[in-house]
């Protein structure tokens, strides 16, 4: 059982960060487009994150199974930092995409500064989903 777990754990980390890597292109599109289109590409973006953000949903669970079962305690380095990080993203995650999608969708504000910032908070999000995969590959002995 415990390999399936630990396939379905990476399995959903791949689906967590893949659909922001797809979304690198799409932000130099996103500058250019007009009408339907953007509009378009506006809800091809806000779905990547629906996606990313579910599949985060499991890559969570089956996590905590995988240290349950493993016999993994709370204060291993790796796994309190990940924790930290997976904290500190999720407080990022809720104020960076979903309002300036909507504010891009209104209309209201500036159309560059806010694409620029959709942009700027793709790369901070995908630095720190970097930064979790590599605690969670590397298992570095941070504080020991």
């Amino acid at each position: 059982m415990y390999p399936w777990i630990v396939f379905i754990h990476a399995v959903s980390a791949m689906v967590s960060i893949g659909p922001f890597i797809l979304l690198i292109p799409l932000m130099r599109k996103l500058r250019s487009a007009k009408g339907p289109v953007f509009e378009a590409q506006l809800d091809l973006f806000h779905a990547a994150v629906r996606l990313s953000k579910h599949a985060g949903h499991v890559l969570v669970a089956s996590g905590l199974l995988l240290m349950w079962l493993g016999g993994w305690p709370w204060h291993t380095p790796w796994i309190a930092a990940t924790l930290a990080v997976l904290f500190a993203s999720l407080l990022f995650m809720a104020r960076a995409f979903s309002p300036t999608i909507r504010k891009l969708r209104q209309g209201s504000e500036g159309r560059e500064a806010l694409l620029a910032k959709l942009a700027r908070s793709l790369y901070i999000y995908l630095t720190v989903l970097f930064i979790m995969l590599w605690l969670m590959i590397m298992k570095p002995g941070l504080w020991v």
